[in-house]
């Protein structure tokens, strides 16, 4: 038991570590995305050069991004085959549609329209290329599309059924279990799941925040060094719109992603709360959750805040953790502190984009160096805001790999047991202990996390030396060769990336 226990939490974290680093790099080309494609637009509309100077500059940071990215995703592929082989069994038909949809509409949208966003200055029309990039923003948003739909069917599973799985034409056991498999019935409602819609706004609006505080931070890096100030001031006043919008675009999100959560998964929802009893409940700032007492100690919080925040009634109970059998908790440390460390990521950078709008507005914010330093700086709480918004939902599922859905009565009420704990529909879901390979052990798997761990080390290296090169360059000058520096910088980046990798 302790072998498999050791497995389950080895494979467990090396998947984190792989995906954790991967996702420093699809937010980054789905905000810059929408940059390139707004700065294009400009140069076609105002027919000013300097904002198409601004687009081949940040064209050049997505390709080197793009680069990195390919090559961290493919890892986490072969990972569903050697580390949770029970787990893509299980769910095989549900994600093999799912990713194969990304590949045919995201990945080759993207990636073809890419080669004309770099390749193509003075070779095609300046329409067809301002095309090019809006293609390019649409596919980087299409791929995350299925993903968070795969992963979102994970959290509320729809539009399936559970078989068993046969062969040689008799049902399937093993060691007297039978082998259980989703299959889609209703492609539609698995792709429209309980869950998918709010999940796709509230990662969007995070990898807008991500790209936007990326420019943010290297502009403003330009203008405190005194140079390219006028792209910088071009490229700060679109980050500084987009990221605004996105950040107070994204409480409206959190609140109905909070309410869904309180519907279909409230054990994660009672644990980023450190929730532990039914009752009337306040909203945590602050805290430290102990699981043994049942309390949050040295807790800060708002009387009342998360039952408003559910029911707009200050007074209405919220179903907390002791509604759950303690197998079926999660865990609270982790998904509170992660929860709590997303939300106060964003309200940091919420104060500082109205803050930075105001002297905008005012005239006086390119001379306020503090506020520009804060800029610098922004793309920190922009990266651990993402991550942790990640880290809270997938710990919060524990221990469940697939979420098993409450089972509902014909009136559409919980069920519970004789000790008043709700009652899951086990079969419809799949734990986390019972999805990973039977076939490995935890020395193989913590040498490949050694080994991963190594070369993504060296990516993580490959890709700040590249990034740094090309933000000590700085814009194209508009009188140079309009290729050779997107061309140069993405070639180093997909040749140093193939290199790292083929060592896999």
């Amino acid at each position: 038991m302790l072998a498999e226990m050791d497995v389950v939490m080895l494979s467990r974290i090396q998947f984190a570590l792989t995906i954790m680093f991967h996702y420093l790099f699809p937010p980054l080309t789905i905000g810059l995305g929408i940059i390139i494609a707004y700065l294009e637009g400009m140069a076609l509309w105002k027919k000013d050069q300097s904002y198409m100077d601004a687009a081949r500059f940040w064209t050049g940071i997505f390709g080197v991004n793009f680069a990195i990215g390919v090559a961290t995703g493919i890892v986490m592929e072969f990972e569903f085959g050697t580390n949770w082989a029970m787990y893509s069994r299980f769910v095989g038909d549900v994600f093999g549609s799912a990713l194969a949809a990304e590949g045919i509409f995201a990945f080759f949208l993207e990636s073809g329209f890419l080669a004309i966003l770099v390749y193509g200055h003075g070779k095609v029309s300046p329409a067809f290329h301002f095309f090019s990039a809006c293609m390019v923003a649409l596919g980087s948003i299409f791929s995350s599309v299925w993903i968070t739909i795969a992963n979102s069917w994970q959290q509320t599973p729809a539009g399936h059924e559970i078989v068993q799985m046969t062969r040689d034409g008799q049902p399937w056991f093993i060691d007297g279990q039978p082998i259980m498999r989703a299959e889609i019935i209703d492609f539609w409602a698995m792709v429209f799941n309980p869950s998918t819609v709010h999940r796709l706004i509230h990662v969007w609006l995070g990898c807008f925040i991500m790209g936007a505080c990326l420019v943010l931070s290297i502009s403003a890096w330009y203008l405190l060094r005194g140079k390219h100030e006028e792209f910088a001031k071009k490229s700060l006043k679109g980050g500084l719109f987009l990221c605004l919008f996105s950040c107070f675009a994204m409480f409206l999100s959190g609140h109905f992603q909070a309410k869904n959560v309180y519907e279909h998964q409230p054990a994660k929802l009672a644990a980023f709360e450190g929730h532990f009893e039914t009752s009337v409940a306040g909203m945590s700032l602050i805290g430290i959750p102990d699981e043994e007492s049942g309390t949050i100690k040295m807790n800060v919080e708002i009387p009342g805040g998360l039952s408003f925040l559910l029911h707009e009634d200050f007074n209405e109970e919220v179903i907390g953790l002791d509604k759950f059998r303690p197998e079926d908790r999660p865990p609270v440390k982790i998904p509170y502190f992660a929860y709590h460390m997303m939300i106060g990521s964003g309200v940091g950078l919420t104060g500082l984009m109205v803050l930075a709008t105001f002297w905008l507005w005012r005239g006086a914010l390119f001379d306020k160096r503090w506020v520009l330093w804060l800029f610098v700086a922004s793309i920190i709480p922009a990266i651990v805001g993402n991550e942790a918004g990640w880290v809270a939902a997938e710990v919060g599922r524990q221990p469940w790999i697939v979420q098993a859905p409450l089972k509902v009565d014909t009136e559409g009420i919980r069920v519970t047991d004789d000790q008043g704990h709700f009652i899951y529909e086990n079969h419809l879901g799949l734990r986390t202990n019972d999805a990973v390979s039977k076939a490995i052990t935890s020395e193989q798997v913590l040498t490949s996390i050694i080994m991963f761990g190594a070369i993504y080390f060296l990516l993580g290296i490959l890709w700040l030396f590249i990034l740094n090169r090309k933000v000590q360059a700085g814009p194209p000058d508009s009188s140079a060769d309009v290729d050779s520096g997107e061309k140069q910088t993405l070639e180093e980046a997909v040749a140093g990336a193939h290199t790292l990798t083929e060592g896999q």
